[in-house]
């Protein structure tokens, strides 16, 4: 079984630039939406600076103008674009014909359908999230998992995970990728030691089920 790769997603200072390339984690995601971990474009371009080559830059797009986005990718702040918003089809293939970068469509996810459509969008890989009418992601929250159906498509896992349930919910959903924002917090800002454990979960979990 191929490593399952982590993103750590919600980076907004050095501190936590600086704990990220510490602890390898394969991507780490810049928000560029409304949020509380919002980061501005000067912001993330110095934070791309100090980040270790070898573990990607994901920028995580609410309905964003496609040119602010292309204007992100072009200077290299991003090396893959997250879609979290409404974007459709259209949307997709205009970026696609715009970029070469690889695209994640987020599904803030309700029911199965909702998936197997988004599998059918031009885009490279999905991100399953928990719904919270609120927000768009970084609930902490957890969806029901035996909502996602058997995928071509690989896929990130996010929506509630932390060091206490991520081996579990591996196992049971099998995904490309998992995705952590505030399970890898303490008291609003990402811990160095949480994410470590992380990554040696998500290490040892896939071991196991290569050995079995």
């Amino acid at each position: 079984m191929a490593l399952i790769r982590v993103k750590i997603c919600g980076i907004t200072t050095k501190a936590e630039v600086d704990a990220v390339n510490r602890c390898r984690p394969d991507y780490m995601g810049f928000v560029f939406a409304d949020s509380r971990r919002r980061v501005t474009y000067e912001e993330a371009a110095n934070l791309k600076r100090q980040l270790s080559s070898g573990i990607k830059a994901v920028g995580v797009f609410v309905n964003e103008p496609i040119d602010y986005i292309l204007k992100l990718v072009q200077e290299r702040v991003v090396d893959l674009i997250q879609l979290h918003g409404e974007e459709d089809e259209s949307y997709l293939r205009l970026l696609r014909q715009k970029t070469a970068c690889p695209i994640m469509r987020a599904v803030r996810v309700r029911n199965t359908k909702q998936i197997l459509e988004a599998s059918g969008l031009s885009c490279d890989m999905l991100l399953l999230d928990s719904f919270h009418k609120d927000t768009f992601g970084g609930s902490g929250e957890c969806f029901d998992h035996s909502l996602i159906p058997p995928l071509q498509k690989p896929f990130f896992l996010a929506g509630g995970l932390n060091v206490g349930n991520l081996g579990h919910c591996i196992a049971r959903c099998k995904p490309y990728g998992i995705d952590v924002s505030s399970g890898a917090e303490t008291n609003g800002r990402k811990d160095e030691e949480k994410i470590r454990q992380i990554i040696e979960i998500v290490t040892r979990r896939t071991k196991i089920s290569g050995e079995s």
